[in-house]
């Protein structure tokens, strides 16, 4: 008996090592690069025409390339255009917007545009400063979608796997969304600040952790001065309430005690002289007070006085420049009628 081992067969051969295998070099990424363009090329019916053109010129060898390099060079320019064209629309409506010419008398004006004075001044500078920050917005936002739209569409072209990118720049774009929570808040209450107009430049505010003058006004902090000139900077997702002061018009209120023993219509004849000399005064009517000061009647009485309270509607901010002179003026004529303030 004889036992048979068994023979190698001529035609095994031997498994090759995996730690032979020559790495990919990167010598070879534009060559993938070039085979991505030659693809694009081929598949796409817009670089057909660009190919054609190229091949009628070109060896066919060369044409996919060059052709692909054009159609890139196209799309960077066309997006270039489109983002200088949508500036250019948004500042022209910016521009008119801030200077109060949309409507049609403004149009049917044309050129002829008259300088604004006093409260009118003050509303077209707000209005000015509101127009310009939500053109900025909107430039930066065409600027961002439409520049991102096209390198996405390069990067596609190149035969580069984008779903990746934007996995990542999805996973990046959460991480910062969490980590800048508050300062997404600012910006997004500073637009809609903005567009609802709640306040301005040189209005006077009560936005909840401090109260004083607007001196400046952005998308993430709102920057006040109070009356001891302390500055105070507000972020804006912070300001739940807003009292605008300066918005419209306001309101000069002034109580004027006088001694419990006088005369309650001598008084308010008294009062009511002085609310229509202030009105008929042209330094005030129109300019500062809107409206003829009105004598409200007794609003406290006490057992040594009583409190008669004189009303003005004043431009904003106003208020209390005719408050003091309010105080003169029923002060001299309380004094030559000898009828005592009380204390």
């Amino acid at each position: 008996m004889f036992l048979l081992s068994p023979s190698p067969s001529p035609t095994q051969s031997p498994t090759p090592d995996p730690s032979s295998t020559p790495p990919t070099s990167v010598l070879e990424l534009p060559l993938q690069m070039t085979e991505g363009l030659s693809r694009a090329c081929k598949s796409s019916g817009e670089a057909d025409i660009v190919c054609d053109l190229v091949s009628s010129v070109l060896p066919a060898a060369w044409a996919p390339v060059v052709g692909g390099l054009i159609a890139i060079a196209l799309i960077l320019v066309i997006a270039f255009v489109l983002r200088n064209v949508a500036h250019r629309l948004i500042t022209r409506v910016v521009r008119r917007a801030s200077s109060g010419n949309s409507s049609l008398a403004g149009r049917l004006r044309g050129r002829q545009t008259v300088q604004p004075e006093g409260l009118d001044a003050v509303a077209a500078e707000r209005r000015r400063q509101r127009s310009e920050t939500i053109g900025s917005v909107l430039r930066s936002v065409s600027s961002i979608v439409i520049i991102g739209t096209a390198i996405l569409t390069v990067l596609e072209r190149l035969s580069v796997p984008i779903a990746p990118l934007l996995t990542s720049v999805g996973i990046i774009g959460v991480a910062l969304g969490f980590g800048a929570q508050e300062l997404v808040k600012d910006f997004i209450a500073g637009m809609f600040m903005l567009l609802e107009d709640q306040y301005g430049v040189g209005d006077v505010i009560d936005a909840g952790p401090a109260t004083g003058t607007v001196e400046a006004v952005t998308l993430r902090i709102t920057r006040l001065r109070d009356a001891d000139g302390r500055v105070w900077y507000v972020r804006n997702g912070t300001i739940t309430r807003v009292g605008n002061e300066s918005q419209g018009w306001s309101r000069a209120t002034v109580d004027v005690p006088v001694a419990y023993s006088a005369e309650v219509p001598a008084v308010r004849e008294i009062l009511s002289q002085v609310a229509g000399e202030m009105w008929e005064d042209p330094a005030f009517r129109d300019s500062v007070i809107v409206e003829e000061p009105q004598v409200w009647g007794i609003e406290q009485i006490s057992d040594t006085a009583l409190v008669f309270r004189i009303s003005a509607k004043t431009i904003p901010s106003r208020q209390a420049e005719v408050a003091r002179e309010i105080r003169l003026r029923v002060k001299a004529a309380l004094d030559r009628a000898s009828i005592t303030i009380a204390g």
